[in-house]
């Protein structure tokens, strides 16, 4: 069954389309050409039995090349072993595989599992530019407890199924407090990912023209930053601080221009870690729902 309810989206999807669009004259196509498929999502409860293998797909997604760093199964399973917290997202029922997905881990409950551990670690080396975060990451602190949120999904999906993620795992918070689950946060961790845009190494002629993304400043003032996540930006308005990092795992040349799908110049992803007080989460979650349109 279905976490809450089915919901349609709020917006018509447009999706690849039926036919090719017909041509403009200066070789451009035209968005009236474009067929719609509207798109009836469901959220779910994480499945132990059918998500496996798509909630391990889009983990590797979110850490990128330094997936390899990590034990994905085990941070895998450990979504799951608890899943009556966070949720999934789906097209075509339970049995399938997730198109997107949000969970909150306890990096102090969990920190005697390997996978917990490296990604502790991790964290704590990219979180120069976050002062507060370093200490909070001290295993030996208990008094700290971190939520780590991860969340990601598939580039095509409307921005609009990211607030009742947000909305429910509010809510499966103060349910599982209530029942005392170890899940009285002092501080929330969102790791997300961003991108920066470097000159394609390809002839001219053969970068094909796009449309640029949203971007913005990073918090250091150090050049431009774009989202993949377009909520990480109201997000930064309730951080104690934010920073975006550079992955460990070494790319080959020519990287940024296959993951250049989009827009003119390469891109290059990069990490991005938002530190946010448990006391003014709901209200970031508030600004997340405002932000992008949600109900």
């Amino acid at each position: 069954m279905a976490k809450r309810k089915s919901k349609a989206d709020p917006e018509d999807l447009p999706d690849a389309p039926s036919k090719p669009a017909q041509q403009n004259d200066d070789g451009s196509g035209s968005d009236e050409d474009m067929d719609m498929v509207n798109v009836d999502f469901e959220w779910f409860d994480p499945q132990p039995a059918v998500d496996f293998h798509g909630l391990k797909t889009l983990l590797r997604q979110l850490l990128d090349v330094d997936a390899q760093l990590f034990d994905l199964s085990e941070l895998t399973d450990l979504i799951l072993s608890q899943p009556t917290l966070g949720s999934t997202v789906k097209v075509d029922g339970n049995e399938t595989d997730p198109y997107a997905f949000l969970t909150v881990l306890n990096l102090q409950t969990h920190k005697d599992k390997k996978v917990i551990r490296d990604l502790t670690n991790y964290l704590e080396n990219k979180s120069a530019s976050i002062p507060a975060l370093r200490p909070l990451l001290d295993p030996t602190a208990p008094s700290s407890q971190v939520g780590l949120i991860l969340t990601e999904r598939f580039i095509n999906m409307p921005h609009e199924i990211v607030p009742p993620m947000y909305t429910m795992l509010v809510e499966e918070i103060s349910w599982a407090l209530s029942e005392n689950e170890p899940y009285a946060f002092t501080h929330y961790l969102v790791l997300s990912k961003c991108y920066s845009e470097i000159a394609s190494s390809l002839p001219g002629t053969d970068a094909p023209r796009g449309k640029k993304a949203r971007k913005s400043r990073g918090e250091d003032g150090d050049g431009e930053e774009f989202y993949f996540h377009p909520e990480d930006e109201k997000l930064h308005e309730y951080a104690l601080g934010w920073a975006s990092f550079e992955y460990d795992t070494p790319v080959d040349e020519g990287a940024s221009d296959a993951k250049r799908a989009f827009q003119e110049l390469g891109v290059k992803p990069k990490g991005h870690l938002m530190l946010i007080e448990a006391g003014r989460f709901e209200e970031a979650v508030g600004g997340v729902v405002t932000f992008l349109g949600g109900q």
